[in-house]
């Protein structure tokens, strides 16, 4: 009887200070980027890349690191620092110190934390089901997991991951968003068109039609009603009565109503506690402050699913429009200002921690042989929990200790600034007709296309972004995989995957390399 096989874990003494290492570089990466340029790098490709340089040092400290299973780990730490510092626990702080209440930072600090963990806690418990299966397209997840294989395999399989990448860090630099190419190659056809045709309909509005669609809420009206048709979908998913299972029971908790459940109550617990530090019980009462945690607590789990969906289909997730889209909620429910700012800072801090871990499990789920072994499937997820955990966890504490350095020196993410200036702006009498008027074609879309294909909320995705170029990147790539596919089929682990992956990881470091020049040679304007 042949030997059951045992994951290694973060915490074993040499990886856990390489794991370190990586957390406080990705969480420094995040921050700075995403404050001086506006972006968060998808950084597992740069830990993939270290881990595999770092296994090739002839030493016997190093020689451990030759494992796909400890560089997986350490791709996860550092994607989870990087989205977990930036993304979920430091735009939320600085939405509340632009408000001109930096007491309450460290308790934004403290309620985006718990959100971040609940998010983990979550996606574990729901990868692997039917609304989010392992089998899902996940795109960042697969070029992650590809850059890992070629880096021990070698062979062909390098030299088409290498391929991929020096023609996406080329295109990258010619201005084509590559990575686009290389997730239309990969995720669902159906899906990625329709956030093409979105990112086209944002991009030429004005000039078409002479509307901008932001201005009279368009996306955030057609996100709204294919939301809630995606919620739905996932409610009848979740009770059996579409589809397979689609991973072993053995390989992980199976997901039920339940889950929603106590993820809901955990949210609204941690809303409560972020409702009561805030000093909302002053001025709302008990009342008051129970509506609230209830409706952040909806707004944050609503918006880790959809940003979820979106992720895995297309390998973008509006954690920023959703929280935007609750924000206008409670405008309309007449929230004070400061229960308003709390709010988008607890929604937005959800999101990012769970689609990213997506993209990290589907990498490890690949690396550990697509869920054949289902214990030893268990035990890399439990892994990957821990390193996910302890990432974020890490970033959270540098925020801590740096958040005021970056905002004395006008340092803010950029959602913050349009989210503090939505709160000052106050109510828009015709934001309720406009966010109804624009629900019901994204809800009627979304139902046309099924759970499977996410057409309503990947049109609404695209049409929360400003970028042209990108929507017909996107058309070309879909219409060059079509003429492909006749005739080599549509198989994964084909050639085109691999090169997929490529074009993906040389956009990301090329996107990144760049990134940090502008940071360092950027100078604040006064």
């Amino acid at each position: 009887m042949a030997e059951a096989r045992r994951h290694p874990s973060l915490f074993e003494p040499g990886t856990l200070l390489f794991g370190a290492g990586l957390a406080l570089l990705g969480a420094i990466i995040g921050m700075e980027l995403l404050t001086r340029v506006g972006i968060t790098p998808n950084s597992s490709i740069i830990a993939a890349v270290i881990a595999i340089a770092v296994g090739r040092v002839p030493l016997a400290l190093t020689r451990r690191f030759r494992s796909t299973a400890r560089q997986n780990l350490l791709q996860t730490v550092i994607s989870a620092a990087t989205f977990g510092g930036a993304n979920a626990v430091l735009l939320p702080a600085g939405m509340v110190w632009l408000f001109g209440r930096p007491d309450l930072v460290p308790v934004m600090i403290l309620g985006a934390v718990l959100g971040s963990l609940l998010d983990i806690a979550l996606l574990y418990r729901l990868f692997g089901s039917r609304i989010f299966p392992a089998e899902g397209l996940w795109p960042s997840g697969i070029a992650t997991a590809e850059c890992l294989r070629a880096g021990d395999e070698g062979g062909r399989r390098a030299t088409l991951l290498i391929t991929g990448g020096v023609a996406g860090a080329l295109g990258r630099l010619a201005g084509i968003p590559t990575d686009i190419v290389g997730v239309c190659w990969i995720g669902n056809q159906v899906a990625l068109l329709m956030f093409g045709l979105g990112l086209l309909a944002r991009g030429y509005a004005p000039q078409v039609l002479g509307l901008d669609l932001a201005a009279i809420h368009a996306p955030h009206g057609i996100m709204l009603g294919a939301g809630a048709v995606a919620l739905w979908q996932m409610g009848r998913a979740i009770r059996g009565q579409q589809g397979p299972q689609t991973a072993p029971p053995a390989a992980g908790p199976r997901a039920g109503l339940s889950t929603f459940a106590k993820g809901y109550s955990g949210f609204a617990a941690a809303a409560a506690l972020v409702a009561v530090l805030g000093g909302l019980l002053t001025g709302m009462g008990i009342a008051g402050v129970l509506a609230f945690a209830l409706f952040a607590a909806a707004a944050a789990l609503i918006s880790e699913l959809l940003c979820g969906v979106a992720a895995m289909h297309s390998g973008w997730f509006p954690a920023f429009a959703t929280s935007l889209i609750f924000l206008l909620l409670g405008m309309l429910l007449g929230f004070p200002p400061l229960a308003l700012v709390l709010l988008a800072g607890f929604a937005s801090a959800t999101g990012p921690a769970f689609a990213d871990m997506g993209y990290d499990l589907k990498a490890g789920w690949i690396l550990r042989g697509h869920g054949e072994d289902p214990d030893y499937e268990r035990q890399g997820r439990l892994a990957q929990r821990g390193a996910e955990v302890f990432g974020l966890l890490v970033a959270a504490g540098l925020v801590l200790l740096t958040y005021a350095s970056y905002f004395e020196a006008d340092l803010f993410p950029p959602y913050d600034r349009v989210a503090v200036a939505t709160i000052a702006a106050g109510h828009n009498p015709d934001l309720a007709r406009q966010l109804a008027v624009w629900a019901l074609p994204g809800a009627v879309l979304q139902f046309l296309g099924g759970p499977s294909r996410q057409m309503g909320v990947l049109f609404a995705t695209g049409l929360l972004v400003v970028n042209p170029i990108a929507g017909w990147t996107a058309l070309a790539a879909l219409l060059v995989r079509r003429l492909v596919s006749w005739r080599t089929g549509d198989r994964y682990d084909s050639p085109r995957y691999i090169l997929a992956g490529g074009l993906i990881a040389g956009s990301a470091l090329t996107s990144f390399f760049s990134g940090v020049a502008s940071g360092m040679f950027s100078r604040r304007v006064p």
